[in-house]
């Protein structure tokens, strides 16, 4: 099974060297209010709750949305794998797993 790669907010930025890693999944789209996290919690939640352990969080965007779905998943799983940005050579975007359990 292919795991799915939850990205907090569906913006303007190209997610797709993360494909790699499974599935791209959006816990949300376009303006958040960052200071309704009921809300927030309420939406992440909903699709979060049929992640699997071995599924990843891309961490990017508003720290409130990076921190609600951290909380879910680690809740959920006893532990959370995330996907952290690094510039590449020659411009090329990559990924760097870490997991924290």
């Amino acid at each position: 099974m292919v795991p799915n790669v939850y990205v907090p907010n569906k913006s303007i930025h190209d997610f797709s060297a993360a494909e790699e890693f499974g599935n791209l999944v959006f816990l949300s789209e376009g303006n958040v209010k960052k200071y309704a996290t009921n809300l927030i919690y309420r939406q992440f939640n909903k699709i979060l709750r049929k992640s699997e352990p071995d599924d990843y969080l891309l961490v990017t965007g508003l720290t409130t949305l990076n921190l609600v779905a951290c909380h879910i998943l680690t809740k959920l799983h006893g532990r959370v794998n995330l996907l952290l940005f690094k510039p590449g050579k020659g411009g090329k975007k990559e990924y760097l797993e870490r997991i924290i359990s």
